[in-house]
């Protein structure tokens, strides 16, 4: 375990269904669970007009403030609360908001590329990949960034041609050579089951030799 937390890094491409696996497996362990979302570490741009903000690649490894992220992790596993980020997806923009998330014996980062950075990894108990055909992944992509986004249909097709496609390509899929285990169709409920007694397991295994001589 990485000091007081068993750490998961949940990666996969948009649309896998990474965050629905990982409130499931919150669910399933009789443990409270933190998950931090890559998606709040993107690096703040509000210094930029909002057009400027629209045109930048936020598939990109760049995109992210990948040593908050690190840092905050850290902090959480050694015992210590964080407040992490917000952010606004209609305004490209990190929010005034913080939350308090408390230290807990298991945490899930979860992202698209959560698995891509070297010292991110480094942090992980468990690597996990989330992976999902194409089309239901653009399927869902659309349906989240026009309801819940406010985005255009022409905007966000336009957006997974451009860049969310080539960066999948790129740089999302190939991080599936770091995991540990492959998750198929996104919320498999026996891949779930898996990884919930895996961490069970890790967890009552580290309490054990905590109380040993």
């Amino acid at each position: 375990m990485s000091g007081d937390s068993f750490v998961i890094g949940m990666a996969g491409g948009t649309g896998a269904g990474k965050t629905a696996v990982a409130e499931a497996l919150s669910s399933s362990v009789d443990e409270p669970v933190s998950i931090l979302s890559l998606d709040n570490y993107y690096r703040d741009h509000s210094d930029r007009s909002l057009e400027a903000r629209s045109e930048i690649n936020y598939d990109h490894p760049d995109a992210f403030e990948w040593e908050l992220l690190v840092d905050q992790l850290e902090q959480l596993t050694s015992g210590s609360p964080i407040e992490m980020p917000q952010y606004d997806f209609t305004t490209h923009t990190r929010t005034d908001e913080r939350v308090r998330i408390e230290p807990t014996k298991i945490c899930i980062v979860e992202g698209i590329l959560s698995l891509y950075n070297g010292r991110l990894r480094d942090c992980y108990d468990l690597s996990v990949y989330v992976h999902t055909d194409a089309d239901v992944r653009i399927l869902r992509r659309i349906e989240r960034d026009v309801i819940e986004r406010g985005r255009t249909l022409e905007g966000v097709i336009e957006q997974y041609l451009e860049t969310v496609k080539p960066m999948h390509e790129r740089y999302v899929e190939p991080t599936k050579r770091h995991a540990d285990l492959i998750v198929p169709e996104g919320l498999n409920h026996s891949a779930v089951s898996v990884l919930s007694a895996r961490i069970r397991s890790a967890i009552d295994g580290a309490a054990i030799e905590a109380t040993l001589p």
